[in-house]
């Protein structure tokens, strides 16, 4: 069953894969466009139920785009990735159902042997405890829904079977890593994920912003990915060992060593905790590796929701929470940990709250989001960030895709400004989308309202040197997710309609392929948090990880977040009604007010909007000097010194003696009797002086 779970979309991804190829060879055999070559716009999607198509920047095929036949073989391809997802899916609740029983227990399935190399030996095995469980419920949940669901949304993509091949490739991968016995196999499977979402990310290939977007995504992860792989050396080094049980079973005897770089000595955990968490930052998306995240937006919706909910952005976390043995013995990296995931939190959401485009204010939600999530690991409640985890992918991917439901209805528009009123004319957009920013803000009953009352709780009863810092930033980010939440909903679906006429003419309800996702993901939002609570964080904490999270006798913070004074208790909740509050009068009675702060404010507003200035930051500091000296090394390094004294400088030379050398083959005897007789008298000059 296990090995059924990982390795069903791996089937998926291959099937797929093989008759996207075929399409293409079959549309070069007969003189059609090839894959990504075509001449429409790529960014099209719409459904099949007589309503017209709509893509992402307003076209639709009524006579300003026209769709080209699908490509051969794209409905197969959907049903038997989706199909293979379900299955998964189902068998991923029974493994998480089984294995969180208190009965449950660790399973390790041998694949094979891997690798075998003077000391490093490591198997490929999938390690499947409650950990892993909970992780497979929600990557095999929320992709097997965008399966379902891009079957809609992408029904007027001719390229149908590449796409639902990468989003098989990309589940794949994450479950590759949430399932892996050692740390050489989770940087595969976290390889897979960053090579997968270059993939989706730049799916429409032909658009340079999703082009650049995709290239983004990959060299930001490259410098946490480097991180993470120094860390993999670092335990190699000091453990002898990448297998899990190994580095676990003996951890006490390393805490307290040294490692010796350069001339200074670092606490080996330490450090090493600190280098995986660098990794955790790039794939999470935390503050200073943050900038790729909102750019991945340019890829189609349903991507955003599986990289946002499901898959990429929680690896990091993952991997933080499974190496909890490590970081729990390493105080300093645990307090680096809750500066940046409270300082992401409050950032993200200061963006989001004037951003216009409506996946790039959920983006800066789940950046937002994540902080929490290491607030949590980082003041060693792990069971908490890890249940915000659990809880926030299905309500996160219930707002992604219902913000594609609205641009599907909307003629593809994003910019929130063009549009209000629709609340009448997709109703079950609407209020799932209700739904999923009730849970999002932390309304009492919901899902989000039991794991970030969890982690803001447990900032406030920490212990490391920033957990009132944590505390603070949390529930200012609480305020502010609940007002830019509240003001994507006020702006998407009240007051007048901002759209044009034609477009309102046009807008509909998603068809039931892309609704029932919605409705699905609803129940998780409302219900994921009471249900799993008790599990999570609550009285049946200890028989239900079993040991997946560790937690040293010490850590009584569990314990302790469960008798804060009651303002604490409730300062998620006032923040959440302020949030609402304000933005209720900003966008619905007093619509003129964030225009007037707006021009009151130039400076803090332009800052905002153009979130801190991090890409223009960066590109000062990092590309432009990057990119002269490429151009340095290219025009003066290469051209000049080693063309120039090198193949073009020997080359040039030859030539010039060459050219002088010809000039003595003038055709003329008396030149050449000339040249015997000096050559002559020369010979005779010689012999004469050397006798």
């Amino acid at each position: 069953m296990y090995s059924a779970i990982v390795f069903l979309p791996l089937l998926g991804f291959f099937l797929a894969g093989a008759i996207a190829l075929y399409g293409s060879y079959s549309a070069a055999m007969v003189g059609a466009p090839k894959d990504g070559t075509d001449t429409h716009d790529d960014h099209a999607h719409g459904h099949d139920h007589g309503h017209h198509a709509h893509d992402d920047h307003g076209h639709d095929d009524h006579g300003h785009d026209h769709h080209h036949a699908s490509a051969p073989g794209s409905r197969p391809a959907e049903l038997i990735t989706t199909g293979l997802l379900l299955v998964s899916a189902a068998l991923s609740w029974i493994a998480f159902l089984t294995i969180g029983s208190p009965e449950g227990e660790t399973v390790r399935i041998k694949v094979l042997s891997w690798v075998t190399s003077g000391t490093l030996s490591f198997d490929w095995a999938l390690r499947v405890d409650t950990l892993t469980a909970m992780m497979l419920v929600v990557v095999t949940s929320v992709s097997s829904l965008v399966h379902v669901y891009s079957i809609g949304y992408m029904s007027h993509d001719e390229h149908r079977p590449r796409f639902f091949a990468y989003l098989s490739l990309f589940t794949f991968a994450m479950l590759m890593l949430v399932t892996s016995d050692n740390l050489f196999q989770m940087f595969f499977g976290w390889e897979g994920v960053g090579l997968a979402s270059y993939l989706l990310i730049g799916f429409w290939f032909k658009r340079p912003a999703a082009n650049a977007a995709a290239m983004k995504a990959f060299v930001v992860n490259r410098v946490g990915d480097f991180g993470f792989a120094l860390g993999i050396f670092g335990i190699f080094v000091m453990f002898g060992s990448v297998d899990f049980d190994t580095i676990f079973a003996n951890t006490g005897s390393v805490a307290g060593q040294t490692i010796h770089f350069l001339s200074w000595d670092f606490d080996a955990l330490t450090a090493i905790c600190i280098l995986l968490f660098i990794g955790a930052m790039g794939k999470s998306a935390q503050f200073l590796l943050h900038t790729w995240l909102p750019d991945a937006m340019e890829g189609p919706t349903p991507v955003s929701a599986l990289i946002h909910a499901a898959t990429m952005v929680t690896a990091g976390v993952f991997m933080v929470a499974r190496m909890s043995p490590l970081f729990d013995l390493a105080p300093t990296a645990l307090t680096v940990v809750t500066f940046f995931g409270a300082t992401t939190a409050f950032f993200a959401a200061t963006v989001g709250l004037v951003q216009n485009d409506i996946k790039r204010v959920i983006a800066y939600s789940t950046c937002s989001q994540l902080g929490y999530m290491f607030v949590a690991l980082g003041v060693g409640a792990y069971g908490a960030g890890v249940f915000h985890l659990f809880t926030h992918a299905f309500f996160k991917a219930l707002l992604f895709l219902g913000a594609g439901s609205v641009i599907h209805a909307v003629s593809g528009q994003q910019d929130m400004r063009h549009m209000g009123g629709l609340r009448k004319q997709i109703p079950i957009t609407y209020w799932t989308m209700i739904i999923g920013t009730l849970a999002l803000t932390g309304f009492p009953l919901t899902a989000g309202y039991y794991s970030k009352d969890a982690i803001i709780e447990s900032a406030f009863v920490g212990h490391n040197a920033f957990s009132g810092y944590a505390f603070v930033l949390t529930v200012a980010a609480a305020l502010m997710t609940s007002f830019y939440s509240w003001r994507l909903i006020f702006m998407t679906f009240h007051g007048k309609p901002r759209a044009s006429a034609e477009v309102m003419s046009h807008v509909h309800e998603s068809p039931p392929v892309m609704t029932v996702p919605l409705l699905v993901l609803s129940i998780g939002a409302i219900f994921a948090g009471m249900v799993f609570a008790n599990q999570f964080i609550g009285e049946g904490y200890a028989e239900f990880w079993k040991g997946a999270l560790f937690t040293s006798p010490d850590n009584h913070i569990l314990h302790e977040m469960h008798s804060v004074p009651a303002l604490v208790k409730y300062s998620p909740f006032i923040a959440m009604v302020i949030g609402l509050a304000v933005a209720y009068w900003f966008y619905i009675r007093s619509p003129e007010t964030p225009k007037r702060l707006a021009a009151e404010q130039p400076i803090l507003y332009r800052f905002l909007l153009n979130k801190w200035y991090f890409d223009e930051l960066y590109d000062f500091i990092f590309v432009r000097p990057a990119r002269w000296l490429g151009r340095f090394l290219w025009k003066k390094g290469d051209g000049m010194v080693i063309d120039g004294l090198g193949p073009d400088g020997i080359s040039a030379r030859v030539v010039d003696v060459t050219n002088r050398v010809i000039r003595l083959q003038s055709g003329y005897v008396y030149h050449y009797a000339f040249a015997m007789l000096i050559g002559v008298a020369a010979l005779v000059t010689w012999m004469m002086f050397a006798g």
